[in-house]
């Protein structure tokens, strides 16, 4: 399977100050597998140590001497390192913190090794405080399951994804590709976007194979859970892991756990599982500015799951799925919103540890919440998950109002288009969100008049775009 952050790795090989790489992610979502296959394809020798199967290994690292670190791996393996030509990758790198202290000797006397480290539980390394990263002398990559986009190229859709990369609102997608590429949608939406899951998907296209493959991998996860808690927490991530996908994106409540336990207890084994890369918080923000996290809070979040797949999996929804004519109502509106929060957090540079962020404002007599608000292009953009007109999204014209955005985002079953301020997004384009973003701000737009009152969620936005002789509306 083709991943965007080959690339990426490309770009690392030739930079010029190229620092010693730790590429973080949770279990099963091909690390190891892409490391391995860029490394043959560009390198005359691939030598990979393994912590975790090869522990012995950890005693080259006793000493910090780069020197010394060489020389007894060279001996132990029975291979020569050879600058530029050898990328020595440390996998499961985790098993040996002392091995990632080195990768700062490494940089600092021997530049032309290319190293990079890799780890399922790696966070808990990083993460604990007696470890003393190696700040500055280290770049982080990070991995999540595959996008959509991945997907579709998985699925051998490089023709629709060359068409999605250049339609407009004004020149989208034919109705017939755009109902096709739903489909692909519900697919990704059942398979999700873990390599092996999507890999049983297509030895025989049978969601049937799929189904093992993601309870295999629900299970490794709670065979994990030993590996980074106490015995007497195993019991609570388990109830957390378990319950996680059904309260997934709504604001988070201890008592959706359990009422009867302890909230510190259940904040912590959230805050395990969000190291583990298995949750992620979408934390409220007053979007008062850029960047978004300085307005946002720490106690008031709502989760998501790793994978909308193994979401799925999960909620035993998959003929729900299947048959539904709107994507959006399925459990909610909860599994939409998990599949645009998965996509979302992959528009970030791959260097960045992406955060995502939903806006809530309670007065009295009234409530608005939209869905996301993120950061493109200089500008914060709010974006709504449903169907519906436009004048019926009543939250993000608030929002709008109060933040003077320049546009909203509704991400549906919609062909693209773009309508008073308005750019509706299918759920097959939100990898293109920054690009048809840019686009649209060279049209310079203005707000004449917003309905106010009790009917406010009947009011339409009338935009002047100065490029163009005619108001839209």
């Amino acid at each position: 399977m083709n991943r965007i952050l080959y690339q990426a790795l490309l770009e690392w090989k030739g930079q010029i100050n190229r620092l010693p790489l730790l590429v973080r992610g949770a279990r099963q979502v091909g690390k190891s597998y892409l490391i391995e296959q860029f490394g043959r394809e560009n390198y005359d020798q691939l030598i990979k140590v393994n912590f975790e199967l090869q522990p012995q290994v950890a005693q080259c690292f006793e000493q910090l001497d780069p020197h010394m670190i060489i020389k007894r791996l060279e001996l132990f393996l029975q291979v020569d390192i050879t600058p530029h030509r050898t990328l020595l990758f440390l996998d499961e790198i985790q098993e040996c913190p002392t091995a990632i202290s080195a990768l700062r000797y490494l940089y600092e006397q021997y530049p032309d090794i290319h190293v990079i480290g890799a780890g399922s539980l790696l966070e808990f390394v990083l993460n604990d405080a007696s470890f003393r990263m190696p700040v500055g002398r280290v770049q982080f990559m990070y991995l999540a399951p595959l996008s959509f986009q991945e997907f579709m190229m998985a699925m051998g859709e490089e023709k629709a994804l060359k068409a999605l990369s250049s339609c407009t609102p004004l020149d989208p997608l034919p109705l017939v590709i755009h109902d096709r590429l739903m489909l692909r949608v519900k697919e990704y939406m059942l398979i999700g976007g873990m390599p092996a899951a999507v890999n049983a998907f297509l030895v025989d296209h049978r969601y049937r194979g799929v189904d093992p493959v993601q309870v295999s991998i629900l299970n490794t996860y709670r065979s994990d859970f030993g590996k980074y808690a106490s015995k007497s927490s195993v019991k609570l991530l388990q109830k957390v892991f378990d319950r996680a996908p059904s309260i997934t994106a709504r604001r988070f409540k201890y008592v959706d756990i359990d009422r009867d336990l302890l909230s510190r207890d259940i904040k912590q084994a959230i805050e395990l599982l969000v190291d583990a890369r298995i949750l992620r918080k979408v934390r409220r923000t007053n979007a008062a500015g850029i960047p978004l996290s300085q307005g946002a809070s720490d106690n008031d979040y709502k989760l998501l799951f790793m994978d909308i797949g193994l979401m799925i999996q999960s909620l035993h929804v998959q003929s729900e799925i299947d048959s539904a004519k709107d994507v959006t109502l399925v459990h909610q509106g909860s599994v939409a919103e998990q599949w645009v929060g998965q996509q979302l957090l992959l528009l970030e540079d791959w260097y960045r540890d992406a955060e995502l962020f939903y806006w809530q404002r309670e007065s009295p007599g009234s409530t608005a919440e939209v869905d996301y608000v993120v950061a493109l292009d200089g500008q914060i953009i709010p974006i709504e998950v449903k169907s519906g007109t436009t004048g019926r999204l009543r939250s993000i014209q608030q929002f709008m109002k109060e933040k003077q955005s320049p546009m909203g985002v509704r991400i549906s079953a919609h062909p693209l288009s773009y309508v008073g301020q308005l750019l509706s997004v299918p759920f097959y384009m939100v990898h293109e969100l920054p690009r048809l973003v840019d686009a649209l701000k060279h049209h310079v737009l203005e707000v004449h008049d917003v309905s106010e009152g009790e009917h406010a969620e009947d009011s339409v936005f009338v935009v002047n775009d100065r490029d163009s002789p005619k108001a839209v509306t």
